[in-house]
């Protein structure tokens, strides 16, 4: 018996008959269609009571598969039961796959095609058959990996009009049967209703980012929208969903390629998603694929059979369907102010300029695309007939160069603490390039250097921040130093963190150092992740540059120590010739034997091994049995093991402890443990700890190989990546020890 519930509900109670009955014939009881459907044996239970609500889409249409009932006519009474009862929800985001129009989804309409028995009749917006390829099988799998309940991405590569968004279309229609929506995040922009929304996707939908670079490429939020996806692909309980986007070439190189050793990684992770789920879609269609499509082509589908006439031989029909030969040769054939401004916008969008070029932009931007003669024809009329001419439909439903009002920016209640600073929006009508045609200037265009009249414009008309720092990079890459440089003022005048950086580095590199770090601050508060590190390399170079002012009036006042410690300030500096400059002044004009020291070593770090030597004698003739060490050191790496042990007995012979303990070494390696034992316990004797190791079993062996690394006043070896301490202190220590 029937309820009340369903007395009132004619087709729920049809809904759940025809249920019921599916259930007897296939022999199942509820919690073994629970388990074949993968549903709760509740969400069963539920759906075939008559004393419970309406049963939900998704669970109708995983019952009637289940039980290989007809889903859309169940849909059907799903739909109108809840309508009666008044349950109707929207039931996730977006709508029942079955509700959407292909073109709706930025599938490519491929132009007005013909009924079959009215054949003057237009079709509008008609698709042609399609034609599988290889790349479908792998779509095809992912489809039956989530209709089976797992959670997959498949994101499809390839250059524009290769038929990436259509493959996606045909691939989910196997889930509209079993109840799945489609969630298309569009507006108020693609990239902001994707990260607001995807936290709320539920299970049994397909996630539609078509053209992903303006999702996962948006500069402030693409790697926030690459987190939420991965969030929602690896949390069970939202699943199954299939997220399926597309992408041209040169962003997914883009996006995928690793960055290089110390510079900027923007897409960190969205190369993490992307990462073995990107799939390539082939520009043209192989023997094989052209078969099939002739076989359609001869059961009278007129728009394949058209599209072969031309592409039989290059095979590229899925260009040719979505309009691009048209979009070509209306290019081509243009009038030369209609040319002037399709280049120009070509130009614009292959150099980084957004989807929205404004009018006045292009407009400035025309002159020195034109010849003189050209010019000297132009009317008072000429861009307002140049633009009528562009906007004119071609094959497909496209114009080589439409008209569109960008929407504004739906900005969040609180601003995020790394958001750019608010973008002035353009002024006036803004306009689209045709993808074919963009894709076709940054081939044929690649080469070639825009004109004056392009910069000038840009830098005039412009507003968006990230439009003028990739425009500003494009003049600097093309040797247009000067448009470089007003640009990427203008971009960090509107708030452009990179362009604020750049400005940073170029101030610090003039020694502009106050200027840079206002700037490197300025860049920090709008978000950029190497600012900080900027603002502290800026106010540790002002620290040393303070330090060696200092040293250098002190040196100027005949302070030697001065001199001296100038010296080691400029050799970490890199400046080795300097250094050496100062070290020999410091000898010649005041006889320091320190200097004389650090010189000696100087010439041997530069492999001048002869005049080290004669350094390092002045030294000790000079009475310093520091440099007896250090010339010990010398020959000892030349391989004068008698030599180098003769002038370490000179130097112990002096008192140096340093000079005992090295000859304790000497001798160790030379097999006299003896000795070596005797003259580490004299070192030691004399406070030199580090020779206290000496007992335990193979450190003599460890510190001869640490040895060449230098050591410690105290001993402990100095690791070969560390300078020592006394060097740190600008003081000198015995060979191998600096």
């Amino acid at each position: 018996m029937h309820d009340e519930r369903d007395s009132h509900n004619p087709a729920l109670t049809t809904l759940r008959g025809r249920l019921a009955d599916g259930l007897a014939q296939a022999r199942l009881n509820q919690t073994q269609l629970a388990g074949r459907a993968q549903l709760g044996r509740t969400t069963v239970s539920e759906a075939l009571s008559a004393k419970k609500p309406v049963p939900s889409a998704q669970t109708v249409a995983a019952l009637a598969g289940t039980l290989n009932l007809p889903v859309p006519e169940l849909l059907e009474l799903q739909r109108t039961a809840a309508e009666k009862s008044g349950t109707v929800t929207s039931g996730g985001l977006g709508r029942l796959i079955g509700e959407w129009d292909p073109h709706d989804l930025e599938v490519h309409p491929a132009g007005p095609g013909r009924d079959a028995s009215h054949s003057d009749a237009p079709v509008v917006r008609a698709l042609p058959g399609y034609v599988l390829r290889e790349h479908d099988q792998v779509l095809a799998d992912a489809v039956q990996a989530a209709a089976a309940g797992r959670s997959r991405i498949v994101v499809l590569v390839g250059t524009s009009s290769t038929g990436k968004t259509r493959a996606c279309w045909e691939a989910v229609q196997p889930l509209a049967d079993q109840g799945w929506r489609l969630w298309h995040p569009f507006d108020p922009t693609r990239a902001q209703a994707a990260l607001e929304d995807l936290c709320r996707v539920g299970p049994h939908t397909v996630v539609w980012l078509n053209e992903a670079q303006h999702y996962l490429g948006n500069r402030t939020i693409g790697e926030e929208i690459a987190s939420a996806v991965h969030r929602l692909l690896v949390t069970p309980e939202r699943g199954p969903v299939l997220v399926l986007g597309t992408l041209w070439l040169e962003y997914a190189h883009q996006y995928t390629a690793l960055p290089t050793p110390g510079a900027e990684d923007p897409h960190s992770r969205v190369r993490e998603l992307l990462s073995g789920r990107t799939l390539t879609v082939p520009d043209t269609f192989d023997a094989q694929a052209l078969a099939a499509a002739a076989v359609l082509a001869e059961a009278g589908d007129r728009l394949l059979d058209d599209a072969l006439t031309r592409t039989r031989d290059g095979g590229r029909v899925t260009q040719d369907l979505a309009g691009a030969p048209e979009l070509l040769r209306r290019y081509e054939q243009a009038s030369p102010a209609a040319r002037a401004l399709l280049e120009a916008a070509m130009d614009a969008r292959r150099l980084g300029v957004g989807l929205y070029l404004p009018q006045a932009f292009l407009t400035d931007a025309v002159p020195d695309y034109l010849s003189q003669s050209d010019y000297d024809q132009l009317t008072d009329d000429w861009a307002e007939r140049a633009y009528a001419e562009l906007a004119e439909l071609v094959h497909g439903k496209q114009a080589p160069l439409r008209p569109t009002i960008p929407k504004p920016p739906r900005r969040p209640p609180i601003p995020s603490p790394h958001a750019e600073s608010p973008v002035r929006p353009s002024e006036g009508v803004a306009f689209r390039l045709a993808d074919y045609l963009e894709q076709h200037g940054r081939t044929t265009h690649r080469h070639l250097c825009p004109p004056e009249s392009f910069w000038r414009a840009a830098h005039d008309h412009l507003t968006h921040p990230d439009d003028l720092n990739n425009i500003a990079q494009a003049a600097e890459r093309r040797y247009r130093l000067q448009w470089g440089h007003y640009l990427r003022h203008r971009a960090a005048n509107l708030g452009n963190s990179f362009a604020l950086y750049q400005l940073a580095v170029v101030q610090e590199e003039a020694r502009e150092r106050g200027m840079a770090e206002a700037l490197a601050r300025q860049a920090a508060g709008h978000g950029n992740i190497f600012a900080p590190d900027r603002l502290a390399a800026v106010r540790q170079e002002a620290k040393r540059a303070a330090t060696e002012s200092l040293l250098r009036k002190a040196a100027d006042h005949g302070a030697i120590f001065a001199l001296v410690r100038l010296v080691v300030v400029r050799e970490r500096a890199g400046d080795r010739e300097e250094a050496e400059a100062l070290a020999r002044q410091a000898a010649a004009d005041h006889g320091d034997t320190e200097a004389l020291y650090q010189l000696a070593e100087m010439r041997e770090r530069a492999g001048d091994r002869e005049e080290a030597e004669a350094l390092a004698r002045q030294a000790a003739g000079h009475g310093d049995t520091m440099a007896l060490c250090l010339l010990a050191g010398i020959r000892e790496r030349a391989g004068d093991w008698g030599s180098a042990e003769s002038l370490f007995r000179q130097a112990a012979g002096h008192g140096d402890t340093n000079a005992l303990y090295h000859l304790a070494v000497v001798r160790e390696r030379a097999g006299d443990r003896e000795e070596a034992e005797a003259l580490a316990r004299q070192a030691a004797g004399h406070g030199y700890t580090g020779t206290l190791l000496y007992r335990q079993p193979g450190m003599w062996e460890l510190l001869s190989r640490l040895w060449p690394y230098g050591l410690e006043p105290d001993g402990t070896p100095t690791p070969p990546w560390q300078p020592s301490v006394p060097a740190l202190l600008g003081r000198r220590v015995p060979p191998g020890m600096s």
